[in-house]
């Protein structure tokens, strides 16, 4: 199992997985001929596309990339947020898996301020990835992991200095407080859960302001026994379930 990363920031988000059989795109938020050039224009092996919300930063190239004949996996407010028709299109629903190849998924509902999906998968040997970004909590529970991307956006801390020192609009406030997962919630849902099996963690969507890489790769480290890996463009993991 590999996770790549392509894109991970407010500016867009783009990410891959591959059991080696199936590749899966995750997010579509750059431009289509940065995908496709990032994918070295080769899209044999893509068994479609999730994607978790409407935001253009998720969502850039959805129209572009079902025109290549990929489909489209999200929920049906997404659908209908982007205006979007054709059996290109499949709406799934939180709580009920789906299949894209060799990949088994379920969607779970996150809270943003519009219909947000965080997803599951698992393929053919069983192993599980865990998939999660703008939400600012998640009541679910997970275990038997073996890896998981999660947005830890910002440091409540730091936001509220920026705020004071007058580089963030206070009235931006309430938004990143209702839609983005800060290092405080990250914590206590990593702590919530069992990370017996969990080799990696992969931090998503880092705000350029309102974020510090240093601790939060530090204090996730001192909860989880886990040191993280910050998304940055370039970023390939091999996930395996027995390291040794």
């Amino acid at each position: 199992m590999k996770f790549k990363t392509y894109a991970s920031s407010s500016k867009g988000n783009f990410y891959t997985i591959d059991d080696g059989e199936t590749k899966l795109l995750i997010e579509c938020g750059l431009p289509y001929k940065e995908i496709v050039k990032s994918l070295d224009f080769d899209l044999n092996r893509v068994g479609g596309v999730i994607l978790s919300h409407c935001h253009k930063d998720h969502s850039h190239s959805v129209l572009d990339i079902s025109k290549a004949g990929i489909d489209i996996y999200t929920s049906t407010e997404t659908i209908g947020s982007l205006g979007l028709s054709g059996h290109r299109f499949n709406a799934v629903k939180e709580g009920v898996k789906f299949n894209i190849g060799t990949w088994d998924i379920l969607p779970f509902e996150l809270n943003h301020d519009v219909h947000n999906l965080g997803f599951l998968l698992q393929n053919q040997s069983k192993e599980k990835f865990l998939f999660i970004t703008d939400t600012f909590y998640c009541k679910y529970k997970f275990n038997d992991v073996l890896g998981m991307a999660i947005e830890c956006n910002y440091i409540k801390e730091t936001l509220d200095q920026n705020i004071t020192d007058g580089y963030i609009d206070e009235r931006m406030k309430p938004r990143l407080l209702q839609s983005h997962f800060s290092l405080e919630n990250v914590k206590e849902f990593l702590k919530a859960n069992d990370l017996s099996s969990c080799r990696e963690i992969i931090l998503l969507h880092l705000s350029s302001r309102n974020s510090d890489q240093g601790r939060m790769i530090r204090e996730i480290e001192e909860v989880t026994g886990i040191r993280p890996k910050v998304a940055s463009k370039g970023l390939e993991l091999s996930l395996n379930r027995y390291p040794y």
